[in-house]
């Protein structure tokens, strides 16, 4: 007898990918055990909802941009409820991927098997360089690295690596999720903090890196910001301790 596929729901928070959003989705639907996938439209003002639906995706709708956290748990919200009423396995593992991978992101199916087969509770990706030039000096990926191994132990190789399968019981320990672009840091402590295990993985992922006008240095401003506060909420808390 032929052991079925364990369920994997994808969520895909985006904005604004109306012309990318279509070869992403097709690109997940060829993990074995996918189910459902989920396409967060996160206040876009292109059709990227409109591509998603047609695709077949399921699709929320935020009516404005709320960021990346909040996308991510309103994807969430979206496989509790199909959970709810039997449409997903209550049991399902929960695969984040972002919206511009395209081709490639059929390659992000690597991260589901050590999570199906009891190997980690939540995988990370790790991606290969990058084509074109990030223009940044990595002073954020330094702080979240930092901030992890200074409150786990834990040395992470992509800290901020979006692409990241969760089994429910990381699910369970991560969320809320800590808001804006700390979400990956918060995410990496609360699991190792719950005494659930990580593995990183690599997977040949390719997606728009950050550039170096303006636009971008507000970008990484503004992740610098959400991953110092994730971290610093963190270590209030074990400051605290437990109430």
């Amino acid at each position: 007898m032929t052991t079925p596929t364990p369920a994997v729901a994808v969520v895909i928070p985006a904005k604004d990918e109306a012309a990318r959003i279509a070869a992403t989705i097709r690109g997940v639907r060829t993990i074995p055990g996918v189910a459902t996938v989920v396409v967060v439209d996160d206040g876009s003002s292109d059709g990227t909802a409109t591509v998603a639906a047609r695709e077949g995706a399921e699709v929320v709708r935020l009516a404005r941009n709320h960021g990346k956290a909040d996308a991510m748990m309103s994807g969430l919200g979206r496989v509790t409820g199909l959970q709810r009423v039997g449409r997903l396995a209550r049991d399902a593992a929960v695969l984040f991927a972002d919206a511009d991978l395209e081709s490639s992101a059929g390659a992000v199916g690597a991260l589901v098997g050590p999570v199906h087969r009891g190997e980690a509770d939540l995988t990370i990706a790790i991606l290969p360089t990058q084509r074109g030039s990030a223009g940044g000096h990595g002073l954020v990926v330094g702080l979240a690295r930092t901030g992890i191994e200074e409150l786990t132990g834990w040395t992470p190789t992509q800290p901020l690596s979006g692409m990241r399968c969760l089994s429910p019981a990381a699910v369970e320990a991560a969320t809320p999720f800590a808001r804006g672009w700390g979400v990956e840091v918060g995410m990496t402590v609360d699991v190792l903090g719950a005494g659930l295990t990580i593995l990183e993985v690599p997977c040949d992922l390719h997606h728009r890196v950050t550039g170096s006008d303006w636009r971008s240095q507000v970008h990484r401003a503004a992740q610098y910001r959400d991953v110092a506060l994730a971290l610093g909420v963190r270590r209030l808390r074990r400051r605290l301790g437990p109430g």
